[in-house]
């Protein structure tokens, strides 16, 4: 399993749809992009395909980059 990977795997207490995967943020290329497709990665990792595709489409509606980082922290917990 490679590092991407590793990180995008939620915790298995977690995986209940309404709930938050972890997420590992730190490290990340900051670039707005690399953000939202590790989140979209965890998401979906922790089987929630629908709250990952909302994600998406709000990240991609956001004003500024902060917006979206806070997005990211309604979503998933971000380590």
């Amino acid at each position: 399993m490679n590092r991407t990977q590793r990180d995008a795997v939620p915790d298995t207490d977690r995986t209940q749809a309404g709930r938050k995967p972890a997420c590992r943020l730190v490290g990340t290329d900051g670039n707005v992009f690399a953000v939202i497709g590790r989140v979209q990665r965890a998401l979906k990792a922790a089987g929630q395909p629908e709250r990952a595709s909302e994600f998406v489409r709000k990240a991609f509606q956001a004003k500024s980059y902060d917006e979206v980082l806070a997005l990211c922290m309604d979503y998933v917990e971000v380590r």
